[in-house]
């Protein structure tokens, strides 16, 4: 009788203690590139600032950013297509008023100087659907989608769907922590589309970063909580500004401003990066 309790005993422990290969999931962030996604010109820049800067034209910068994760390589907006790499005068708007955009570097050619296959990429998100976010999302058409569902289901020209529908999509609605340790968050910040989102990063060594996506297009609309009229709500825009501004003071993050060129160029671009 005691022989049989002692053997269903060490069974009991045997079945208890954690196995070597129950090893539980890598996280944090190792690296955060900037790529250079797109160049251009604005027209009139009282486009995005309603009722100053009339007849003000400035230059327009577009990032993607490439985030090394324990567990993966995760990317953030896609920028101008690369195709437009190969227009020599740029892609041009219909409306003068708007963006003229350039390509000076694939986003293929800067994942390739970093040793990076399209395949690698495993989960991406994009701010919005806006072209220059969205440009090359069918480069990685394997990787995990992340977008509002508000924002999917937002119907696109004539109707027709954002994305393909074959493309692997997690559609949000709210914050989601991509990796289960709150190294990469996905903020939903909508106002200038119906599911605009942007992101907040927490480096190991830079500290916290929030990219703004097109929550605001540059620091002059910040300061003054100045909102574009072609965003789809003021009021929603105008929450998300504030959104961002407590996660700013509750991160202690910086705050980095997608489209805004005066910003970027104070920042490292690939192939150097933060950590």
């Amino acid at each position: 009788m005691r022989k049989a309790i002692s053997l269903a005993m060490l069974l009991w422990v045997v079945g208890t203690t954690p196995q070597a290969d129950a090893q539980p999931a890598k996280s944090g962030v190792e690296r955060l590139y900037i790529l250079n996604c797109g160049e251009g010109v604005a027209g009139d820049i009282s486009r995005w600032s309603p009722g100053v800067n009339e007849g003000k034209s400035m230059d327009f910068v577009d990032n993607c950013y490439l985030i090394k994760h324990a567990q993966g390589w995760f990317l953030w907006d896609t920028g101008i297509p690369d195709a437009v790499a190969a227009m020599p005068n740029g892609l041009a708007p219909a409306d003068p008023k708007a963006i003229t955009w350039r390509r000076p570097k694939t986003l293929a050619a800067q994942l390739d100087q970093l040793g990076v296959k399209p395949s690698d990429i495993k989960a991406m998100a994009v701010s919005h659907t806006h072209p220059d976010h969205i440009g090359n999302v069918e480069l990685f058409p394997a990787a995990m989608l992340y977008v509002q569902k508000a924002e999917y289901e937002w119907p696109g020209v004539n109707n027709g769907p954002r994305f393909k529908p074959e493309h692997p999509v997690t559609k949000l609605e709210g914050d989601r922590d991509v990796f289960g340790d709150g190294s990469i968050t996905i903020l939903s910040t909508p106002g200038h589309t119906p599911g605009h989102q942007s992101l907040l990063v927490k480096l190991p060594n830079s500290g916290a970063v929030v990219l703004t996506g097109d929550a605001v297009h540059f620091k002059d609309n910040w300061d003054n909580r100045r909102v574009p009229s072609l965003n789809a709500s003021k009021e929603q825009t105008l929450a998300s500004m504030q959104k961002i501004a407590d996660t700013l003071t509750k991160e202690k993050a910086q705050l980095w401003i997608n489209h805004d060129k005066a910003q970027r160029d104070g920042l490292k671009m690939s192939p150097e990066f933060y950590d």
